[in-house]
């Protein structure tokens, strides 16, 4: 009989140790295997043999009838536990094809080639490029949106593909990976595997034991998640728009993919590709002090004479919103113009519904969540009330619960009412709305082809529109409200509202046409939003450092956010202010700030309180979530502090 110790692949399992089991075969590391956890048969990877224990071990069930993970893939997964902690089911899980061992059919691996489609010459600062990106190692390639950096990534993928090596390509969104896909297999024919948030369990696990017995290089296209799958012998990592939110984890393990990345491409000494028209700040900072190669594009990879002419709008003049008290003279102008001229319009807005606030002119009622006290929002295609923290939902009021008047106003906006204010001005206009409410036939991913041949004429929607998008038919940009995010108490709020604008605003002029870009704000002469608008990044760059430095905020410290939930707001409080007591005497060199309310003080009938901790050392931080009271919730390298 032969004994190994199992990683347990579930989220059931809140243990940090492997478990032992028997098998009287000999099964080799990294083999996935099932085995009995309770009362339940779940996935497992076995990590090694080792001798027979005290104890009565259970029988492994099934042996996969697979090749073992990729030793790499192991040694990830080991550092992943101690980088990022959580319980060992839920790291581990990661890592496997959801719950069961199915076999599959013989498949021939047919070797990967390129197809006969010519690509347009190199661009000489995309030959530059590829000079520069040449060894194993971390390169940020900044280059301004239209400038080529898809056809960089290419490049660099059939040279990894040359030399008998993988290449793994990152995007945040599915929405950017169908574009990416298509410009991917229009290049390359077989061995690009492509994952999604759309692919069903079974199509995803095919998928996944598909890559696992591949022995010919691959191509492997999907968001965050694909760096966990089991690849052999990678040659290239690229991050593409590597700012983007999305790759932070928001879940157990709470994993910043940058730096799942950099390890993952360590351990197969592989070249890892930032790329972004606007980097993260701690990703430009560290590029700098560690003198990381910082590669630049800065101009378009199609000249074609398409200037662009801006235009700030100031919000709080309303002689210049005559026909909509949302959009403003000019913009409806350049609108009806693009429509004459067979031409599409992209109206962009970073919120969702119709009205923030829904409140009673004549006494200030307003509707309010009952679970979370955050305002509910109002969404007009169904004509209800919706909280997008708890998903609580109300109809309605015709008169107001308080004082019984009917004088009921819909405070802010959403990009439904901005859809609506366009569909009276323009009836006979095409026009589209993408955000995360839209229903699944309607999203974007769906629609991407036809847009860019023309067959909407206005888009209407959030961030997930503002980028990574080339619309050649594309020549009016509005941003309805560019302050939104910069009002959030957040220390990213100027980075994001920097990359959000300038990533939007990127999606006219890109080699097509002339374009038109019409900003509509509260301050007009604000630094950020100036220097999103005309790309001046090295002096957005320098100034946020100056004011992170100054306020202890990344890159100069590690952050770790502790949230607790409590039936009361005063329990919650207590319990936030002992534990900050403990933890200030126990860690005399970390700084905390707090305890306070959460940004969203009520969350599904309960009140929550957090505490922010500074620290030069990541170690203490490691150390302060394995002594972690019960009760606490925490999220080490925060994307923000909301």
């Amino acid at each position: 009989m032969n004994y190994f110790e199992v990683l347990i692949a579930s989220s059931t399992y809140h243990g940090n140790d492997p478990l032992t089991y028997s098998s009287p075969d000999k099964i080799s590391p990294g083999t996935l295997v099932k085995v009995s956890m309770r009362n339940d048969a779940v996935l497992g990877v076995v990590l090694r043999g080792v001798e027979k224990p005290s104890f009565t071990t259970k029988p492994i069930l099934t042996t996969a009838p697979f090749r073992p993970l990729p030793k790499e893939t192991l040694r990830l997964m080991e550092w992943l536990r101690a980088y990022y902690p959580a319980p060992l089911g839920t790291v581990v899980r990661q890592f496997v094809p959801g719950s069961s061992i199915i076999p599959m059919q013989e498949k021939s691996d047919t070797k990967i080639y390129t197809t006969p489609k010519t690509l347009p010459p190199l661009r000489s600062e995309q030959r530059d490029a590829l000079a520069i990106i040449q060894d194993p190692g971390t390169y940020l390639l900044h280059g301004i949106t239209g400038s080529g950096k898809s056809r960089v990534y290419i490049e660099l993928a059939k040279r990894s593909i040359d030399q008998g090596k993988s290449a793994v390509i990152l995007t945040p969104e599915i929405g950017l990976t169908t574009q990416l896909t298509r410009n991917f297999k229009e290049v390359f024919q077989k061995n690009v595997h492509v994952l999604h948030s759309q692919l069903t369990v079974a199509e995803r696990r095919k998928l996944y034991y598909e890559i696992l017995e591949s022995i010919e290089p691959s191509i492997i296209i999907g968001p965050r998640s694909a760096l966990f799958s089991p690849t052999r012998n990678i040659g290239l990592i690229v991050l593409d728009e590597s700012h983007d939110n999305a790759y932070k984890n928001e879940s157990a393990p709470h994993y910043q993919t940058t730096r799942v990345a950099a390890k993952l491409s360590e351990l197969h000494k592989a070249i890892l590709v930032l790329g972004s028209a606007t980097p993260a700040i701690e990703d430009y900072y560290l590029a700098t002090i560690k003198h990381r190669p910082i590669v630049t594009m800065h101009a378009l990879a199609k000249q074609t004479g398409s200037a662009v002419d801006f235009k700030t709008v100031d919000m709080r003049k309303h002689d210049q919103f005559t026909r909509s008290p949302l959009l403003s003279d000019i913009l409806l102008k350049h609108i009806a113009e693009a429509m004459k001229n067979n031409e599409q319009s992209l109206v962009f807005l970073n919120r969702r519904g119709t009205a923030n606030v829904v409140l009673c002119n004549n006494c200030g009622w307003q509707s309010v969540c009952p679970n979370c006290d955050l305002s509910l929002t109002y969404h007009g295609d169904t004509h209800e009330l919706r909280c997008h923290v708890c998903g609580y939902l109300s109809a309605i009021p015709s008169v107001c619960p308080t004082c019984g008047e009917a004088d009921i106003l819909y405070k802010s906006i959403g990009t439904k009412a901005v859809t609506s204010a366009l569909e009276k001005i323009f009836p006979s206009a095409r026009i589209q709305r993408f955000d995360t409410d839209t229903k699944k036939s309607e999203r974007l991913e769906r629609h991407i082809d036809g847009i860019a041949e023309g067959g909407i004429d206005i888009l209407v929607g959030t961030q997930m529109i503002g980028k990574g998008l080339d619309l050649p038919n594309l020549s009016v940009v509005g941003v309805v409200n560019a302050d939104s995010s910069l009002l959030l108490p957040d220390y990213t709020a100027a980075e994001k509202t920097y990359q959000l604008i300038n990533q939007v605003v990127g999606r006219v002029g890109r080699g097509h046409r002339p374009g038109f870009v019409i900003i509509q704000t509260y301050d007009p002469d604000n630094s950020t939003i100036q220097a999103a608008i005309h790309s001046r990044w090295q002096d957005f760059y320098d100034n946020e450092l100056r004011e992170r430095r100054q306020y202890r905020f990344p890159p100069f410290v590690y952050l770790l956010k502790l949230r607790t939930l409590r039936a009361t707001s005063d329990a919650a409080e207590k319990a936030a202010q002992a534990l900050s007591t403990t933890l200030s005497q126990s860690y005399p060199d970390i700084r905390i700030d707090g305890p306070s309310p959460s940004f969203h003080p009520r969350e599904r009938s309960k009140y929550s309180w957090q505490i922010l901790i500074k620290s030069n050392l990541r170690k203490p931080l490691i150390d302060i979530i394995h002594d972690l009271p019960s009760g606490w919730h925490y999220d080490i390298d925060p994307s923000n502090l909301l």
